[in-house]
Protein backbone atom coordinates (compact mmCIF):
# COMPACT_ATOMS: atom_id res chain seq x y z
CA UNK A 1 0.00 0.00 0.00
CA UNK A 2 0.88 3.38 -0.38
CA UNK A 3 2.47 5.47 2.35
CA UNK A 4 2.61 9.13 2.35
CA UNK A 5 5.28 10.85 3.97
CA UNK A 6 4.98 14.08 6.28
CA UNK A 7 6.44 17.02 4.55
CA UNK A 8 5.41 19.60 2.88
CA UNK A 9 2.95 19.75 0.63
CA UNK A 10 2.51 21.80 -2.50
CA UNK A 11 -0.47 22.10 -3.77
CA UNK A 12 -1.09 21.66 -7.49
CA UNK A 13 -4.19 22.20 -10.07
CA UNK A 14 -7.18 21.37 -9.52
CA UNK A 15 -8.86 18.43 -11.82
CA UNK A 16 -10.72 21.48 -14.16
CA UNK A 17 -12.37 18.78 -16.01
CA UNK A 18 -14.42 17.37 -12.72
CA UNK A 19 -14.38 21.17 -11.73
CA UNK A 20 -16.36 21.97 -14.64
CA UNK A 21 -18.52 18.98 -14.54
CA UNK A 22 -19.63 19.84 -11.12
CA UNK A 23 -20.88 22.97 -11.92
CA UNK A 24 -22.76 21.95 -15.38
CA UNK A 25 -24.82 19.28 -12.65
CA UNK A 26 -25.49 22.21 -10.28
CA UNK A 27 -26.52 24.39 -12.48
CA UNK A 28 -28.59 22.30 -14.32
CA UNK A 29 -29.86 21.05 -10.97
CA UNK A 30 -30.83 24.90 -10.30
CA UNK A 31 -32.59 25.86 -13.20
CA UNK A 32 -34.87 22.46 -13.47
CA UNK A 33 -35.73 22.56 -9.50
CA UNK A 34 -36.92 26.07 -10.66
CA UNK A 35 -38.89 24.44 -14.08
CA UNK A 36 -40.06 20.95 -11.94
CA UNK A 37 -41.20 23.02 -8.93
CA UNK A 38 -42.66 26.35 -10.26
CA UNK A 39 -46.37 25.48 -10.59
CA UNK A 40 -46.53 23.21 -7.51
CA UNK A 41 -44.43 26.11 -5.76
CA UNK A 42 -47.48 28.88 -6.79
CA UNK A 43 -50.19 26.23 -6.14
CA UNK A 44 -48.93 25.17 -2.54
CA UNK A 45 -47.29 28.66 -1.27
CA UNK A 46 -48.65 31.31 -3.64
CA UNK A 47 -44.79 31.70 -4.92
CA UNK A 48 -43.71 29.92 -8.17
CA UNK A 49 -40.12 30.85 -6.88
CA UNK A 50 -40.37 29.41 -3.38
CA UNK A 51 -38.08 25.93 -3.86
CA UNK A 52 -35.60 28.34 -6.18
CA UNK A 53 -34.71 30.43 -3.77
CA UNK A 54 -34.11 27.53 -1.32
CA UNK A 55 -32.12 25.96 -3.48
CA UNK A 56 -30.32 28.82 -5.46
CA UNK A 57 -29.41 29.69 -1.82
CA UNK A 58 -27.88 25.99 -1.21
CA UNK A 59 -26.08 26.26 -4.02
CA UNK A 60 -23.80 29.37 -3.15
CA UNK A 61 -23.55 28.01 0.57
CA UNK A 62 -22.38 24.45 -1.43
CA UNK A 63 -19.78 26.32 -3.67
CA UNK A 64 -18.10 28.11 -0.71
CA UNK A 65 -17.86 25.05 1.09
CA UNK A 66 -16.02 23.28 -2.17
CA UNK A 67 -13.99 26.16 -2.50
CA UNK A 68 -12.78 26.31 1.13
CA UNK A 69 -12.35 22.15 0.71
CA UNK A 70 -10.61 22.60 -2.20
CA UNK A 71 -7.84 24.72 -0.40
CA UNK A 72 -8.11 22.64 2.76
CA UNK A 73 -5.22 19.80 2.67
CA UNK A 74 -7.16 16.06 3.06
CA UNK A 75 -4.84 15.06 5.23
CA UNK A 76 -6.23 17.41 8.08
CA UNK A 77 -8.95 15.23 7.83
CA UNK A 78 -7.43 12.63 9.83
CA UNK A 79 -7.74 14.49 12.92
CA UNK A 80 -11.80 15.07 11.97
CA UNK A 81 -12.96 11.87 11.74
CA UNK A 82 -13.75 10.61 15.17
CA UNK A 83 -15.35 14.02 16.59
CA UNK A 84 -17.37 13.91 13.17
CA UNK A 85 -18.46 10.17 13.71
CA UNK A 86 -19.28 11.26 17.37
CA UNK A 87 -21.61 14.12 16.24
CA UNK A 88 -23.56 12.15 13.32
CA UNK A 89 -24.51 9.27 15.80
CA UNK A 90 -26.84 11.66 18.18
CA UNK A 91 -28.46 13.28 15.06
CA UNK A 92 -29.20 10.20 13.79
CA UNK A 93 -31.30 9.81 16.47
CA UNK A 94 -32.37 13.27 17.31
CA UNK A 95 -34.37 13.37 13.71
CA UNK A 96 -37.10 11.11 16.19
CA UNK A 97 -38.08 14.29 18.49
CA UNK A 98 -39.56 16.08 15.28
CA UNK A 99 -42.52 14.94 13.48
CA UNK A 100 -42.07 12.56 10.34
CA UNK A 101 -42.62 13.48 6.70
CA UNK A 102 -44.68 11.29 4.90
CA UNK A 103 -43.79 8.45 6.91
CA UNK A 104 -40.45 8.63 7.68
CA UNK A 105 -38.51 10.51 10.23
CA UNK A 106 -35.46 11.84 8.13
CA UNK A 107 -35.18 15.89 8.79
CA UNK A 108 -33.91 17.91 11.75
CA UNK A 109 -35.69 21.05 11.02
CA UNK A 110 -33.86 24.27 11.47
CA UNK A 111 -34.92 28.23 10.82
CA UNK A 112 -35.25 27.90 7.33
CA UNK A 113 -33.50 24.79 6.40
CA UNK A 114 -33.78 20.90 7.38
CA UNK A 115 -30.55 18.73 8.00
CA UNK A 116 -31.17 15.39 6.89
CA UNK A 117 -28.23 13.64 8.85
CA UNK A 118 -28.17 10.69 6.89
CA UNK A 119 -26.30 12.87 3.99
CA UNK A 120 -23.35 13.32 6.92
CA UNK A 121 -23.57 9.45 7.86
CA UNK A 122 -22.64 8.49 4.54
CA UNK A 123 -19.57 10.63 4.04
CA UNK A 124 -18.25 9.67 7.86
CA UNK A 125 -18.38 6.26 7.54
CA UNK A 126 -16.34 6.62 3.97
CA UNK A 127 -13.63 9.00 5.75
CA UNK A 128 -13.34 6.69 9.25
CA UNK A 129 -12.80 3.30 6.34
CA UNK A 130 -10.66 5.38 4.53
CA UNK A 131 -8.42 6.29 7.91
CA UNK A 132 -9.01 3.10 9.61
CA UNK A 133 -8.20 1.13 6.61
CA UNK A 134 -4.82 3.20 5.27
CA UNK A 135 -3.66 2.48 9.31
CA UNK A 136 -4.80 -1.67 9.34
CA UNK A 137 -2.33 -1.98 6.13
CA UNK A 138 -2.27 -5.82 5.22
CA UNK A 139 -4.38 -6.45 8.18
CA UNK A 140 -7.70 -5.98 5.91
CA UNK A 141 -6.81 -9.09 4.41
CA UNK A 142 -8.01 -10.94 7.52
CA UNK A 143 -11.47 -11.67 7.48
CA UNK A 144 -12.30 -11.66 10.95
CA UNK A 145 -10.03 -8.45 11.98
CA UNK A 146 -9.74 -7.10 9.20
CA UNK A 147 -13.57 -6.90 7.04
CA UNK A 148 -16.04 -7.84 9.82
CA UNK A 149 -15.34 -5.06 11.94
CA UNK A 150 -15.93 -2.62 8.85
CA UNK A 151 -19.18 -4.66 7.99
CA UNK A 152 -20.74 -3.93 11.50
CA UNK A 153 -19.31 -0.30 11.74
CA UNK A 154 -21.21 0.31 8.49
CA UNK A 155 -23.58 -2.08 9.32
CA UNK A 156 -24.72 0.24 13.06
CA UNK A 157 -25.21 3.36 10.64
CA UNK A 158 -27.05 1.72 7.71
CA UNK A 159 -28.98 0.25 10.68
CA UNK A 160 -30.00 3.20 12.62
CA UNK A 161 -30.52 4.97 8.83
CA UNK A 162 -33.01 2.28 8.59
CA UNK A 163 -34.71 3.47 11.92
CA UNK A 164 -35.58 6.42 9.88
CA UNK A 165 -37.38 4.36 6.82
CA UNK A 166 -34.39 5.22 4.57
CA UNK A 167 -33.18 1.89 3.10
CA UNK A 168 -31.80 3.49 -0.31
CA UNK A 169 -29.48 5.30 1.75
CA UNK A 170 -29.05 2.61 4.34
CA UNK A 171 -28.56 0.18 0.74
CA UNK A 172 -26.13 2.93 -0.19
CA UNK A 173 -23.87 3.31 2.76
CA UNK A 174 -23.23 -1.01 2.51
CA UNK A 175 -22.72 -0.82 -0.93
CA UNK A 176 -20.27 1.86 -0.87
CA UNK A 177 -18.47 0.22 1.62
CA UNK A 178 -18.07 -2.77 -0.22
CA UNK A 179 -16.42 -0.90 -2.90
CA UNK A 180 -14.11 0.98 0.11
CA UNK A 181 -13.05 -2.74 1.17
CA UNK A 182 -12.27 -3.41 -1.70
CA UNK A 183 -10.29 -0.84 -3.25
CA UNK A 184 -8.57 -1.02 0.60
CA UNK A 185 -7.26 -5.08 -0.49
CA UNK A 186 -9.77 -7.08 1.20
CA UNK A 187 -9.28 -10.26 -0.64
CA UNK A 188 -12.32 -11.13 -3.40
CA UNK A 189 -12.96 -14.60 -1.89
CA UNK A 190 -14.42 -12.81 1.58
CA UNK A 191 -16.38 -10.80 -0.76
CA UNK A 192 -18.13 -14.33 -1.37
CA UNK A 193 -19.21 -14.97 2.18
CA UNK A 194 -20.36 -11.05 2.98
CA UNK A 195 -22.41 -10.30 -0.27
CA UNK A 196 -24.91 -12.92 0.00
CA UNK A 197 -25.40 -12.52 3.91
CA UNK A 198 -26.09 -8.78 2.82
CA UNK A 199 -28.21 -9.26 -0.19
CA UNK A 200 -30.03 -12.08 2.14
CA UNK A 201 -30.60 -9.03 4.82
CA UNK A 202 -31.93 -6.36 2.48
CA UNK A 203 -34.30 -8.92 1.17
CA UNK A 204 -35.77 -9.20 4.86
CA UNK A 205 -35.91 -5.72 5.35
CA UNK A 206 -37.81 -5.26 1.87
CA UNK A 207 -40.37 -8.16 3.15
CA UNK A 208 -40.57 -6.67 6.51
CA UNK A 209 -42.49 -3.32 5.97
CA UNK A 210 -45.82 -3.73 4.03
CA UNK A 211 -44.95 -0.28 2.09
CA UNK A 212 -41.73 -1.91 0.90
CA UNK A 213 -43.60 -4.78 -0.35
CA UNK A 214 -45.97 -2.80 -2.22
CA UNK A 215 -43.25 -0.65 -3.33
CA UNK A 216 -41.65 -4.18 -5.01
CA UNK A 217 -44.92 -5.67 -6.21
CA UNK A 218 -46.24 -2.79 -7.98
CA UNK A 219 -42.43 -2.11 -9.49
CA UNK A 220 -43.42 -5.43 -11.27
CA UNK A 221 -46.45 -4.39 -12.67
CA UNK A 222 -47.64 -0.98 -11.82
CA UNK A 223 -50.76 -0.61 -13.40
CA UNK A 224 -51.88 -2.99 -11.21
CA UNK A 225 -52.53 -0.08 -8.67
CA UNK A 226 -52.24 2.91 -10.79
CA UNK A 227 -54.63 5.11 -8.40
CA UNK A 228 -51.79 4.53 -5.38
CA UNK A 229 -48.60 2.84 -5.30
CA UNK A 230 -48.25 2.52 -9.18
CA UNK A 231 -49.02 6.37 -9.60
CA UNK A 232 -46.00 7.88 -9.32
CA UNK A 233 -43.83 5.31 -11.48
CA UNK A 234 -46.54 5.48 -14.33
CA UNK A 235 -46.67 9.17 -14.17
CA UNK A 236 -42.60 9.21 -15.13
CA UNK A 237 -43.18 6.74 -17.89
CA UNK A 238 -45.76 9.22 -19.02
CA UNK A 239 -43.25 12.12 -18.43
CA UNK A 240 -40.33 9.86 -20.39
CA UNK A 241 -42.32 9.00 -23.01
CA UNK A 242 -43.78 12.39 -23.80
CA UNK A 243 -40.37 14.25 -24.03
CA UNK A 244 -39.62 11.77 -26.85
CA UNK A 245 -35.77 12.77 -28.41
CA UNK A 246 -35.51 16.31 -28.46
CA UNK A 247 -38.19 16.82 -25.28
CA UNK A 248 -41.52 19.14 -24.79
CA UNK A 249 -39.36 22.48 -24.46
CA UNK A 250 -37.78 23.95 -21.08
CA UNK A 251 -40.76 25.07 -18.54
CA UNK A 252 -43.00 23.26 -21.13
CA UNK A 253 -43.58 19.96 -18.61
CA UNK A 254 -47.15 18.82 -17.91
CA UNK A 255 -46.63 16.21 -15.62
CA UNK A 256 -45.10 18.96 -12.86
CA UNK A 257 -48.60 20.50 -12.97
CA UNK A 258 -49.90 18.18 -10.09
CA UNK A 259 -49.88 14.97 -12.07
CA UNK A 260 -46.13 14.15 -10.49
CA UNK A 261 -46.06 14.26 -6.72
CA UNK A 262 -43.23 16.75 -5.74
CA UNK A 263 -41.93 16.58 -9.01
CA UNK A 264 -38.69 18.96 -7.99
CA UNK A 265 -37.36 16.03 -5.56
CA UNK A 266 -36.58 12.51 -6.27
CA UNK A 267 -38.44 12.29 -9.32
CA UNK A 268 -36.54 15.00 -11.21
CA UNK A 269 -35.01 12.85 -14.14
CA UNK A 270 -38.72 12.25 -15.19
CA UNK A 271 -39.53 15.93 -16.03
CA UNK A 272 -35.61 16.42 -17.35
CA UNK A 273 -37.17 13.81 -19.66
CA UNK A 274 -40.19 15.11 -20.76
CA UNK A 275 -38.88 18.68 -21.01
CA UNK A 276 -35.22 18.11 -22.72
CA UNK A 277 -36.13 14.79 -23.81
CA UNK A 278 -33.81 11.68 -24.20
CA UNK A 279 -30.88 14.11 -25.47
CA UNK A 280 -30.98 15.77 -22.48
CA UNK A 281 -31.39 12.81 -20.26
CA UNK A 282 -28.27 11.08 -22.28
CA UNK A 283 -26.12 14.65 -21.52
CA UNK A 284 -26.93 14.38 -17.64
CA UNK A 285 -25.69 10.56 -17.79
CA UNK A 286 -22.56 11.79 -19.68
CA UNK A 287 -21.54 14.08 -17.06
CA UNK A 288 -22.01 11.39 -14.05
CA UNK A 289 -20.03 9.54 -15.88
CA UNK A 290 -17.21 11.55 -16.60
CA UNK A 291 -17.26 12.83 -13.17
CA UNK A 292 -17.21 8.94 -12.21
CA UNK A 293 -14.10 8.72 -14.63
CA UNK A 294 -12.24 11.72 -13.10
CA UNK A 295 -12.97 10.36 -9.57
CA UNK A 296 -11.44 6.68 -10.23
CA UNK A 297 -8.72 8.99 -12.14
CA UNK A 298 -7.77 10.72 -8.84
CA UNK A 299 -8.28 7.63 -6.46
CA UNK A 300 -5.36 5.93 -8.61
CA UNK A 301 -3.43 8.81 -8.67
CA UNK A 302 -3.50 10.10 -5.23
CA UNK A 303 0.22 9.79 -3.28
CA UNK A 304 -1.29 8.18 -0.40
CA UNK A 305 -3.27 4.93 0.40
CA UNK A 306 -5.90 7.17 2.41
CA UNK A 307 -6.55 9.70 -0.04
CA UNK A 308 -6.99 6.69 -2.66
CA UNK A 309 -9.91 5.50 -0.26
CA UNK A 310 -10.94 8.81 0.66
CA UNK A 311 -11.51 9.73 -3.39
CA UNK A 312 -13.14 5.93 -4.20
CA UNK A 313 -15.98 6.46 -1.03
CA UNK A 314 -16.77 9.80 -2.38
CA UNK A 315 -17.07 9.15 -6.04
CA UNK A 316 -18.78 5.87 -4.99
CA UNK A 317 -21.78 7.84 -3.16
CA UNK A 318 -22.19 9.98 -6.02
CA UNK A 319 -22.43 6.56 -8.75
CA UNK A 320 -24.61 5.03 -6.55
CA UNK A 321 -26.45 7.34 -5.88
CA UNK A 322 -26.80 8.78 -9.34
CA UNK A 323 -27.36 5.17 -10.78
CA UNK A 324 -30.31 4.05 -8.20
CA UNK A 325 -32.66 7.28 -8.78
CA UNK A 326 -32.15 6.99 -12.95
CA UNK A 327 -32.62 2.98 -12.50
CA UNK A 328 -35.92 4.28 -10.43
CA UNK A 329 -37.27 6.87 -12.84
CA UNK A 330 -36.79 4.64 -15.96
CA UNK A 331 -38.39 1.35 -13.56
CA UNK A 332 -35.20 -0.40 -13.83
CA UNK A 333 -35.57 -1.13 -9.92
CA UNK A 334 -38.37 -0.96 -7.41
CA UNK A 335 -39.41 2.96 -6.26
CA UNK A 336 -36.77 4.18 -3.36
CA UNK A 337 -36.20 7.43 -2.01
CA UNK A 338 -32.51 8.25 -3.33
CA UNK A 339 -32.22 11.92 -4.80
CA UNK A 340 -30.05 12.67 -8.14
CA UNK A 341 -26.99 14.29 -6.62
CA UNK A 342 -26.51 17.82 -7.20
CA UNK A 343 -29.64 17.67 -9.28
CA UNK A 344 -32.65 17.12 -7.08
CA UNK A 345 -33.98 19.66 -4.86
CA UNK A 346 -32.45 19.44 -1.22
CA UNK A 347 -30.41 21.74 0.87
CA UNK A 348 -28.72 19.59 3.19
CA UNK A 349 -27.83 17.14 0.04
CA UNK A 350 -26.66 19.55 -1.93
CA UNK A 351 -24.28 21.34 0.51
CA UNK A 352 -22.93 18.18 1.82
CA UNK A 353 -22.23 16.44 -1.74
CA UNK A 354 -20.67 20.18 -3.22
CA UNK A 355 -18.32 19.77 0.15
CA UNK A 356 -17.72 16.48 0.02
CA UNK A 357 -16.52 17.19 -4.15
CA UNK A 358 -14.18 19.67 -2.76
CA UNK A 359 -12.56 16.95 -0.83
CA UNK A 360 -12.30 15.38 -4.17
CA UNK A 361 -10.93 18.01 -5.54
CA UNK A 362 -8.43 18.86 -2.86
CA UNK A 363 -6.97 15.38 -3.54
CA UNK A 364 -6.73 15.92 -7.45
CA UNK A 365 -4.32 18.72 -6.35
CA UNK A 366 -2.45 16.27 -4.39
CA UNK A 367 -2.24 13.44 -7.17
CA UNK A 368 0.99 12.36 -8.88
CA UNK A 369 1.81 13.79 -11.86
CA UNK A 370 3.89 11.62 -13.66
CA UNK A 371 1.69 10.78 -16.43
CA UNK A 372 -1.62 12.55 -17.96
CA UNK A 373 -4.81 11.00 -17.97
Amino acid sequence: MKKFKKAAIKMGQIDYILFYVIFFLLAIGVVMVYSASSFYAMYNFNDNMYFLKKQGFSAIVGIIAMLFMMSFDYHKLRKLTVPLIIITIPLLYVVFLFEGTNGAQRWIPLPGFSLQPSEIAKYAVVAFLALSIDKKGEGIKNFKTGILPYIIFSGFFAGSVLLEKNLSIASVIMIVTLIVLFVGGARPRDFATIIPVLFAGGVFFIFSESYRRERLLNFLDPWKDPANNGYQLIQSFLALGAGGVTGLGLGQSRQKTLYMPEPHNDFIFSIIGEELGLIGCLFIILLFVVLVWRGISIAMRAKDTYGTLLATGITGIIAVQALINIAVVTGSMPVTGVPLPLISYGGSSLIINMTALGILLNISRQIERKSST
